[in-house]
């Protein structure tokens, strides 16, 4: 049988929450190069690197990640045992292991996720967010409960998994004062010519929003394209172009980002999904999602 050394991953996990070596080195009073060594050590018995140097700091790689994610849940019991031997209560909140596709906007993930603290238990979120394909993946092995995404689970896909549509809602278009105001009266034809920030070519998005352009006859200027929604609304926020987000967070965008309304239309429709692996939701918090979603968040776009 093979053993683990429990020190070494506790130093391991130290590091990890405290962001560096050095970090690490002071809470657990002790040398860097030491807590250097117990690493090495680490990485040695488990056969896998779990850092890599990015210019002067070490960033975790993904074998890195996941054995974070497994500290974690030891020590957190390690926590849970000691309170029970001692009389204290033990009971702990659910938990919610998330993972959150990076096209989907910061601002509704927030909000589906707002939902599970309506629930008479409290839930500990762990969120993880990713490329689709990656995150379906582990959910596969099980280190995810569910996947919030904007694309649903293709037909005949080698993962065994469940697509349980949440919503979908029209986009609105944003911008700081100077660039909205002239181009509110007469949208969306007033977007032709119009200085604009989008989603990246192969988004689902992008499809949409470049055939519902032909369709009304313009063509913006598009000065940027991003993965990162919320990279996007910054550079919107800047005043570099125009940009669009679901309407359901339009107030949200507004106020967080300090820009203006341009327009909105139902023509173009963001669809936003919830993946697992339960054909039937059994997950209590997956299933306020579901049931926020349905009543509540996306019940004005119908």
């Amino acid at each position: 049988m093979e053993w683990l050394n429990y020190h070494h991953l506790f130093y391991f996990w130290t590091v990890m929450r405290e962001g560096s070596v050095t970090a690490a080195s002071a809470k657990l009073s002790l040398a860097q190069s030491t807590v250097s060594a117990q690493l090495s050590k680490l990485e040695e018995n488990l056969g896998a690197k779990l850092f890599k140097r990015v210019g002067r700091t070490l960033e975790p790689t993904d074998m890195g990640h996941l054995v974070f994610r497994y500290a974690d849940e030891i020590f957190s019991l390690g926590r849970e045992m000691m309170n029970s031997l001692k009389g204290r209560p033990v009971a702990g909140p659910l938990s919610l292991k998330v993972g959150i596709v990076d096209v989907v906007p910061k601002l509704v993930a927030k909000k589906l996720l707002d939902s599970t603290r309506t629930l008479p238990e409290r839930v500990r979120l762990i969120c993880h967010e990713g490329k689709n394909e990656n995150l379906l993946a582990e959910m596969a092995l099980h280190n995810l409960d569910v996947v919030l995404t904007d694309t649903p689970l293709p037909p005949g896909s080698r993962i065994k998994a469940y697509n349980h549509l949440l919503g979908e809602c029209g986009v609105s278009f944003f911008g700081v004062e100077r660039l909205a105001e002239p181009r509110r009266q007469g949208f969306p034809q007033s977007l032709d010519g119009a200085l604009m920030l989008l989603p990246v070519a192969m988004s689902t998005l992008r499809g949409m929003l470049e055939r519902w352009f032909e369709k009304i006859g313009v063509q913006p200027i598009i000065i940027g394209e991003f993965e990162d929604s919320a990279l996007m609304k910054v550079f919107g926020q800047a005043g570099e172009g125009i940009f669009m987000a679901p309407s359901i967070i339009e107030k949200e965008v507004k106020m967080q980002y300090q820009v203006e309304l341009v327009g909105r239309t139902k023509d173009v429709r963001e669809k936003f999904y919830a993946i697992s692996v339960e054909r039937i939701i059994k997950h209590p918090a997956v299933a306020a999602i579901s049931e926020a979603a349905h009543e509540k968040l996306f019940f004005a776009c119908i």
